[in-house]
């Protein structure tokens, strides 16, 4: 009973440290931490990088000493017969005695030692290793920017889904109540049906809103989730509110800092082709450069009519043998001429590219400081217009009850106000992507 106990104590503390692992709650810069170790695909974009310095040792091994051993055994079923002339062995000359020369089992082993001497494309290769190596380490950090991105993005989707339940439900009890007004002055003949069924349109327009702003809040909240890496039916709370992370976004003084080309992610891949162009050039100049390589080789061989070779019995023949391989290219029907005359092509184009990309990372930038300036002057507008609104409605839902405005001006007025709610949730959404796409562009952040 007591290690039963103890064993349910242990599955007890070890469940609570796993539960402990997993956070709950998250600001955004939290959820964006968390999302750059558990997303999916930084996950493998790590697993290139070790794939990648795998590989890098791979190539260089191929310079490297290789020992390669050999074991083979092999039974001549039916010998084979060779003729000599009889008259070696005192016969009629001008006729033949079959003779066989081996016995019929035979067990050989050798090892044997290659290494590589020179070879320019095994030079080539291993310069090809610090490329593709910073390739690597390049399309990891477009991962982290690309799901930092998304991250946000994402948070940003789950609390505009939040502030517009909150809102809709406070519209929801406010028509609501307008409703009961308005049905109790029809009922006592003070008013008409027609005020009544207005704000029974404009309420089942809001409830069927707020449904729908709650399916996606599960939604958002579940593609979030996906995005951290977490499950996606995980219990996450966000720990920011729009307005707030909206605020902080707001950062003037990034659009005064200059753009360094060099921190560009796209400029880096850019660059990362044309180096790996120039290298394909130097590999097909090294193919017409001559390749040595050495080897050794020390091996023994028995013979026997049985299997007995592990007796002992059975004599073994050493032999060992020194040489050196020398590959001489000389002609190749102009093979290897066009071979680099394509590489050369090949690397214009790359260098063409990557003037290409630096002028399109120069008008990306420039748009992009144009969408977060033009979305922090939407948000100030949508703001103020919120706030014009919001009085608009008040004082035609006085006038309404007063009998000064009709129920159809009191509709009108509650659909700007809710256009104008909607507008500023949305523009606030527009802050923080519009400055998180700078900010990818400048990669300034990570």
């Amino acid at each position: 009973m007591k290690i039963r106990f103890i064993l349910i104590l242990i599955f007890i503390l070890s469940a609570k440290g796993y539960a402990q692992d997993l956070p709950e709650s998250f600001s955004l810069e939290e959820a964006i931490s968390y999302a750059l170790e558990h997303n999916y695909s930084v996950i493998n974009a790590n697993r290139d990088i070790i794939d990648a310095q795998k590989q890098k040792w791979e190539t260089i091994a191929d310079g490297l000493p290789q020992v390669n051993g050999a074991v083979s055994y092999s039974n001549q079923l039916k010998q084979t017969i060779s003729l000599i002339p009889a008259e070696f062995f005192g016969g009629e000359a001008g006729t033949f005695e079959p003779v066989i020369f081996s016995q019929p089992q035979q067990v050989s082993a050798s090892a044997t030692l290659t290494q590589q001497i020179f070879d320019g494309t095994y030079i080539v290769g291993v310069q090809a290793t610090k490329t593709f190596l910073n390739y690597t380490a390049n399309n990891k950090e477009k991962t982290d920017l690309e799901v930092r991105k998304a991250v946000v993005e994402a948070y940003g989707n789950v609390l505009l889904a939040q502030e517009s339940i909150t809102i809709l439900e406070k519209n929801q009890a406010t028509l609501a109540k307008n409703l009961f007004e308005t049905n109790k002055i029809f009922e006592n003949g003070l008013g008409e049906e027609e005020s009544v069924e207005q704000l029974q349109i404009t309420l089942s327009s809001v409830e069927s809103q707020l449904k729908n702003a709650i399916r996606l809040k599960e939604i958002t909240l579940q593609m979030l989730n996906l995005l951290i890496g977490k499950s996606i039916d995980s219990p996450t709370q966000l720990t920011e509110n729009l307005d707030d992370l909206t605020l902080k976004q707001i950062d003037l003084n990034l659009l005064d800092s200059p753009l360094n080309m060099e921190n560009n992610i796209d400029y880096k891949l850019a660059n990362n082709l044309s180096e790996q162009r120039s290298l394909e050039l130097k590999l097909a100049k090294s193919r017409a450069l001559p390749t040595l390589n050495a080897y050794i080789n020390y091996g023994s061989t028995s013979y026997s009519d049985s299997f007995n070779f592990l007796s002992g019995d059975p004599d073994w023949y050493d032999y060992s043998i020194l040489g050196f391989d020398l590959n001489i290219p000389i002609f190749s029907s102009l093979k290897r001429s066009a071979s680099t005359q394509r590489a050369k092509i090949a690397l214009e184009k790359a260098k063409t590219q990557l003037t290409e990309a630096q002028e399109q990372i120069r008008l990306e930038w420039q748009r992009a400081k144009s969408d977060y300036t033009l979305a922090i002057e939407e948000y100030e507008t949508a703001k103020n217009n919120l706030g014009l609104a919001e009085r608009i409605e008040n004082k035609n839902e006085v006038k309404y009850f007063e009998g000064l405005a009709s129920s159809f001006e009191l509709r009108q007025a509650q659909t700007q106000l809710y256009t104008a709610q909607q507008d500023y949730l949305q523009s606030m959404v527009t802050v923080i992507n519009a400055k998180t796409a700078l900010e990818t562009i400048m990669n300034n952040k990570l």
